[in-house]
């Protein structure tokens, strides 16, 4: 009977008496270890095809999970920013539709704004004045939704949020009433920054009023919808249109992202008899966009991990099978079944992490280079405006991503290797 020379057939290469002694040093658990880098080595081709699978599925999760964390981190940051992390009101503004404008708004508000300004945490409140009516150029009328602001505030805290297309942004100090308008709403007015407009809405009395003002600016949101009906105007044209000194809302702008519950539930103690909801409770594109990625992402997860375990049980059970007699060699001379499983599950550990981890560094790679080379994603649906492809590095997810598919491969080399490890004596010596 003539037998394949191997590593694993050879005597020498076998561990030494007390080789699962925690004493025995590298003839211990480092010797399994050796004996199973070296056995992948065998067939460099093999190992070498199931290296790259694992690496490309590993960076195929890394990379989607990243674009995915990116995407959640984008409009979340975007919903914070339009509404306030925290939006205060009346119950009912929330959950019912007004008969008349600023029903369930707020009203002294100043000495509210002084009380939340003085937690550390709040970096700035603005207040919110929401109405609607009609806007004409003399010539045609056009349904509009309007918000009122305080213009210095609420584009120094917030930021670039809007694309100014002609003119500039609205001021505090303004001599006049002043407008910015959404650029389709501007070209169906025919109206350009200098142009006069007229705001009618109803007053909170039920009342129509006429309000002359100005044009300053001509803005994008990004969408599409919101431009053709979309008006800024400083909170006090608002408030004046609308013949009141209520507001809809107060945003609460805070320091950092993670103080939004906690700050929640502090504020809810302060105020019991108003509403304190969060970004996410406004943010329903964001919710859904969270809810369509998961499945997505976690579905082609899922896929990828199957094609991972099918691709090292295949490389195993060809490994394992030419190594039949060699296994049966080794029982022959004393080996226990169990030391023989360690070994191969071990090579699996041994190709699922190095591909892992070749992997890992792919995903990083792609990452920094779309840091470096940057790449505009096309405009999502609904929207006129693309966005920059970022990929999140996120260790929690690349650590646990590395760690499961080393276990997957783990388990994947056991569950085939366990049969032939329990074979008979006899049987893997005559195997042909």
């Amino acid at each position: 009977m003539k037998i394949t020379p191997s590593l694993f057939a050879s005597r020498n290469s076998l561990p030494p008496k007390g080789a699962n002694s925690p004493k025995g040093g590298l003839s211990g658990n480092w010797m399994w270890l050796k004996f199973a880098v070296q056995n992948t080595m065998r067939n460099r081709r093999r190992s070498l095809v199931t290296v790259s699978i694992a690496a490309l599925g590993t960076a195929g999760i890394l990379l989607a999970g990243g674009f995915a964390l990116f995407t959640y981190e984008s409009l979340a940051e975007g919903a914070a920013r339009d509404s306030g992390h925290l939006v205060l009101g009346q119950p009912d503004y929330f959950v019912k539709d007004e008969e008349t404008p600023l029903q369930y708004g707020l009203d002294q508000v100043k000495d509210m704004r002084a009380q939340l300004l003085a937690d550390a945490s709040v970096r700035a409140v603005l207040p919110r004045v929401d109405f609607s009516g009609l806007i004409s150029n003399g010539e045609k009328s056009i349904v509009m939704v309007g918000q009122g602001v305080e213009p210095d505030s609420e584009f120094s805290v917030k930021g670039p949020f809007l694309t100014v297309k002609e003119g500039d942004v609205l001021a505090s100090d303004a001599k006049e009433p002043e407008v910015m308008l959404g650029d389709a709403l501007a070209r169906n007015l025919k109206a350009k920054p200098g142009s006069n407009v007229t705001l009618l809405a109803s007053t909170t009395d039920g009342a129509l009023n006429a309000l002359d003002v100005r044009v300053k600016g001509v803005f994008s949101t990004g969408v599409p919808e919101m431009d053709k009906r979309m008006v800024y105007a400083n909170i006090a044209t608002a408030q004046k249109l609308l013949n009141t000194q209520k507001v809809s809302r107060l945003g609460i702008f805070l320091n950092r992202m993670e103080q939004t519950f906690p700050m929640q539930a502090s504020l809810q103690k302060t105020y019991p008899k108003l509403t304190v909801q969060t970004w996410e409770d406004q943010a329903f594109y964001y919710k859904g966009v969270r809810n369509l990625y998961n499945r997505i992402f976690g579905a082609l997860g899922l896929i990828i991990g199957v094609i991972v375990v099918f691709v090292v049980t295949n490389a195993m059970s060809m490994a394992i099978i030419e190594r039949t007699r060699e296994i049966g060699t080794l029982r022959a001379m004393g080996t226990l079944p169990g030391q023989l499983l360690r070994t191969l599950s071990l090579e699996g550990m041994v190709l699922g992490g190095v591909g892992a981890l070749v992997g890992a560094a792919i995903a990083l790679a792609g990452s920094v280079f779309l840091l470096i080379v940057p790449v505009q994603m096309p405009p999502p649906p609904g929207y006129s405006v693309g966005y920059p492809l970022n990929i999140t590095v996120d260790p929690l997810m690349y650590g646990v991503t590395i760690v499961v598919m080393v276990m997957l491969t783990m388990v994947a080399s056991a569950a085939v290797a366990r049969r032939t490890v329990n074979m008979p004596v006899v049987d893997a010596l005559a195997h042909n």
